[in-house]
This record gives structure tokens, C-alpha cells and sequence, in this order.
């Protein structure tokens, strides 16, 4: 079977890992702040940090936008429901924005007429890796002098307008989890465009203590534990050396396959998006040609922790209805893309 996943290791990282692990040292240390100044390049900012999931990047990011009990926080259904339990968590309340049909993406026209006086944030995810038309989203956000938060999970190495995706919102979440572009058996990142956020933020990862921990000293403001640990940093500096290698093969495998590519230079391509009207039997039809496809996530509207918040969404129901999704990724061989292009055009 071809898998629609995979967990891409470099073999470096086994020699990395020991010696983390051996070295008397295994929680937040200089392996973190070297994978740290790695990836800037990759986000196209310093101010930046790591935090041991992609949910945890985003509940602080919501927090760094002031975001209360009965604020409303605009959001998309097409997502994992990481992107919106965080909300939840914080005691707000999601309003639901609808998504363009084609691509998945939030739809900035819905989102302008979402907004009320109770809106503190918005949080737009870059669906399989494709930009949201960010400079509309962030206008709006201007406009109403409320916060920008992009959920990048999908999207670490994509670029907006020649300019990484990372480099853009007030606040970018990235996910290093195990079948992410880049794991760290499981990780994420915040990118900050304030300085001022960015302080604060390394504060909340750790308890609100500054590192190196001096507990005789205040600590004016509750944290969590949020922090990312030399062991998964050392994973991730090693992972990190096959990245552009990965990008330009998943690159090619679009090229290839020649579906969906509206941008195929600004997509990451996790994974290739195509609308199908009998998708059921189009994903059973692939698996009897030993080619895994499905739908990723599910709408998070369907699920019952955000029923209170369901409201009618045309262009959610007419993406969810035909979208399935096929590898892209760079463990391909051109056997494998061949395969795929058959499989398909046999599909009747």
C-alpha cells in the first residue's frame, strides 16, 4: 500500500538522540535554542520559539491576543480540532467562518461579516499546505483592530507572495508532529510579529519563569508547560538537514500527478487535494490499487463539544462533500506516481 503518511528520519538522528540522552542533560537547553535559530530562515523571522505541540502554539497565541471567557474567536471547520479546542479551552466562543469550495481555505468575505464588538481573533488554516489569501485576512484584521493567528501545521516551507508562511499574522503556529514535513516526534512553534509578545510568550511556555530559573524572583504572570525538550530539538536539527530535499520532491510529485496546483511554488504539499463526486468509491477503488487516500480531518462543526456554535455553511458543506486527499510526499518512486495516475483515470 502506498501510504498517504509517513514519518520521514533522517538516520543522523539515532547518534543525536543518544547523545542527548546520555549527556546528563534532556529538557530545554541548547539544543532547543540551536533549533530555534535553524529555523528562522525556514519562518522568515527571529522572533520565534518552540513548544512541544502545535495546539499549545495556538491556545498561546490566543492568549497573547487577549482572548477571554465569552470573546468570540473566528474560525474555520475545516481543520484537525486541534486548531479549535484551544479556543474552548480559553472559554471563548467560536463563530464559524465559511471556507472557498475549491481549496478549503477560509473565506476572508465570510469572515468580515463574522465580526462583532465580542471578536478578539482570527485563526486561518493553510489547508494541506496551500496560503489562505493572507493580505485580505489581514487587512480585516487591521481594519478591526483584532489579531491575525495562522494555523500552519500543513504549511512549514510554503511561501506567501515570495515570503515564508511564518513571516506574515501576528502569530503563526507550525506542527512538528510525527507525520508533519519536519517531526520532532512531536513539537510545534510560535512565530511572533511583535517583540513585546515574543518576550512574553517565552515567559507562558515555562511556568512564566525566565530561563535560567531564578525562583527567588517574581513571577507576575501564571504559564504553562509548554516548553520543548533536547531530545525532540536534537530530532529536529537532524530531520531539519532533509527539508529542502523533501519540498522539492513533494514538489515534483504534483508536477507529476498535475492536479490542484493553482501555486504549485507556494504550496508544502502535505498532501494533494482533488474534488471527486463519488468519493467513497473513488477512495474504496484506490485502495484495491493499494493506493491509501482519504479525507484527513473531519469538519469540526459535526462533532458534538462545538454544537452550540453550528451555523449554516455552504461552502463547508460543498468542500466536505467531494474532497479527498492522496500522497504527495517524498517517499514516492516514480513507479508509485505512475501507479496513482492509472489508478485514477481507471476510476469510472
Amino acid at each position: 500500500m502506498i501510504p498517504l503518511f509517513k514519518v520521514r528520519m533522517e538516520p543522523s538522528v539515532d547518534q543525536a538522540v543518544s547523545k542527548v540522552l546520555h549527556s546528563g542533560f534532556i529538557g530545554q537547553g541548547e539544543n532547543v535554542e540551536e533549533f530555534e535559530k535553524a529555523l528562522i530562515p525556514w519562518i522568515g523571522r527571529e522572533t520565534i520559539l518552540t513548544v512541544n505541540s502545535c495546539t499549545s502554539a495556538i491556545q498561546l497565541a490566543l492568549r497573547l491576543s487577549g482572548v477571554q471567557a465569552s470573546d468570540e474567536v473566528i474560525s474555520t471547520p475545516v481543520t484537525c480540532t486541534a486548531t479549535n479546542e484551544p479556543i474552548v479551552a480559553m472559554g471563548a466562543r467560536i463563530v464559524w467562518a465559511d471556507v472557498d469550495p475549491w481549496t478549503g481555505n477560509i473565506d476572508p468575505q465570510s469572515v468580515k461579516k463574522k465580526i462583532t464588538k465580542k471578536t478578539k481573533a482570527v485563526i486561518a488554516v493553510h489547508w494541506g499546505g496551500l496560503p489562505c489569501n493572507i493580505d485580505a485576512l489581514l487587512k480585516i484584521c487591521k481594519d478591526h483592530g483584532i489579531k491575525l493567528i495562522e494555523d500552519a501545521a500543513h504549511a512549514l516551507g510554503a511561501t506567501y507572495k515570495g515570503n515564508p508562511i511564518g513571516s506574515h499574522g501576528d502569530f503563526v503556529c507550525f506542527s512538528f508532529q510525527a507525520i508533519k514535513h519536519l517531526t520532532t516526534g512531536d513539537g510545534g512553534l510560535l512565530s511572533c510579529k511583535s517583540k513585546k509578545d515574543y518576550e512574553r510568550a517565552k515567559l507562558l511556555r515555562w511556568y512564566g519563569i525566565k530561563r535560567p530559573a531564578n525562583l527567588k524572583k517574581d513571577i507576575p504572570e501564571w504559564g504553562y508547560k509548554f516548553h520543548m525538550n533536547d531530545i525532540a530539538a536534537a530530532i529536529g536539527l537532524e530531520n531539519l538537514k532533509g527539508l529542502k530535499e523533501d519540498l522539492q520532491k513533494r514538489h515534483a510529485n504534483a508536477d507529476f500527478i498535475n492536479w490542484f496546483c493553482l501555486d504549485p511554488k507556494e504550496s508544502a504539499y502535505w498532501f494533494l487535494a482533488r474534488h471527486i463526486e463519488r468519493r467513497d468509491a473513488f477512495i474504496k477503488h484506490m485502495a484495491k490499487n493499494g493506493i491509501a487516500c482519504g479525507t484527513v480531518h473531519e469538519r469540526n462543526d459535526a462533532y458534538s463539544m462545538f454544537r452550540d456554535f453550528r451555523t449554516y455553511l455552504p461552502g463547508v458543506d460543498s468542500f466536505c462533500k467531494t474532497q479527498v486527499n492522496l500522497p504527495i510526499g517524498p517517499w514516492l518512486i516514480f513507479s508509485d506516481r505512475v501507479r496513482i495516475v492509472e489508478a485514477v483515470h481507471a476510476f469510472k
